[in-house]
């Protein structure tokens, strides 16, 4: 068994700017969302906690799929792009069957480009039926989603270290498509390919990413960390080359009564537009065991086994964030000093 226990990467943090998609601008007027998701960014942008900042690839909203707003990922790409001028910019993540990947390619590169070079490429095989639909998509079964995933960043990555594109595909083909200007970076924007999926997307990591992002909760990271290193061992990838990140949901508090206060607004904030039902599952996500719940001192409890187990690049999502950065203050004073020093 493949040891993974340590990563040998130091610990980076990524923090999820409000967009609409999880019920977090509702109640803001339009013309003030801009400045509400603007403020996150550049909150980390002016610091030096944050390695990143990330968006969501969704049309609709979740839980369930309501009049909510939902900003588009890569219309924010560009716009960040251009307001910040240090923290990286990614999505968690990238629908790969929404997009052509060389028209997908060719954004990335020129925002790449309008950033100075600080893109991440978070990419995925898509899952969120409802909206594929709506959109005109279908919804291929899943096998085929990872197909169009696997051929995708193919052509993605050959256009970022080449400059063109010819390749026939079962899903995608180019034939002669160029990508110009390159991205600024070298060797192309990295690759997060995201999902836990062992047979065929984590093996679609092994070949590709730079970065993957699966369960955060402790028994199932090392499972599917073993699975990597197991892919990296058949393919001769180095596995240590291999970022392993993963999503948190966070309500800090001072003590018990504020983390309590939290979780309350986000039940709140959830009620006024989705079920009852949703409202229940949707708060499953952000249960007090979870690693990112709790006071500072239990936070820290929770997650020092997973930065020990080898995830270093933790990507947070605080659902007051839009209107409230002292939950997002607290973590940078309280938690991230005592993650950083093991």
């Amino acid at each position: 068994m493949t040891d993974s226990t340590t990563s040998g990467h130091p610990l980076r943090l990524g923090l999820f700017v409000p967009q609409g998609w999880r019920q977090d601008l509702s109640g803001i007027d339009p013309a003030q969302q801009w400045d509400a998701m603007h403020g996150v960014a550049a909150h980390a942008d002016a610091g030096d906690v944050w390695e990143s900042v990330w968006v969501y690839d969704h049309f609709h909203t979740v839980p369930e799929p309501t009049d909510q707003p939902t900003h588009e990922a890569w219309t924010l790409m560009a716009a960040l792009a251009a307001s910040t001028s240090r923290v990286r910019l990614g999505q968690m993540c990238t629908c790969m069957g929404y997009r052509n990947p060389a028209y997908l390619a060719k954004v990335a590169a020129t925002i790449d480009v309008v950033s100075g070079g600080r893109v991440e490429m978070g990419i995925g095989a898509g899952w969120y039926e409802h909206e594929w639909r709506a959109y005109g998509y279908g919804f291929p079964r899943a096998g085929e989603r990872l197909a169009q995933l696997d051929e995708g960043v193919q052509i993605m990555a050959e256009l970022w270290r080449t400059g063109t594109s010819t390749f026939q595909g079962g899903h995608w083909s180019t034939d002669g498509a160029i990508c110009r200007p390159l991205p600024l970076q070298e060797n192309g924007i990295p690759l997060w390919v995201a999902g836990g999926g062992e047979k065929k997307t984590l093996r679609i990591a092994a070949r590709h990413a730079r970065y993957t992002n699966f369960s955060g909760v402790l028994e199932e990271f090392q499972h599917k960390s073993e699975v990597l290193a197991g892919h990296c061992r058949d393919l001769g990838r180095d596995y240590a080359s291999i970022v392993r990140s993963a999503n948190y949901n966070v309500a800090i508090g001072r003590d018990e009564a504020e983390v309590a206060d939290r979780l309350a607004f986000r039940r709140d904030q959830l009620a006024r537009h989705v079920s009852p039902a949703a409202v229940d599952r949707e708060m499953g996500a952000i249960a007090p065991d979870l690693p990112g719940v709790g006071t500072p001192e239990q936070i820290v409890e929770k997650l020092t086994p997973l930065v020990r187990a080898g995830m270093s690049y933790p990507i947070l999502y605080f659902p007051e964030a839009a209107t409230d950065r002292s939950g997002i203050e607290l973590f940078e004073r309280e938690v991230v000093p005592a993650l950083r020093a093991l």
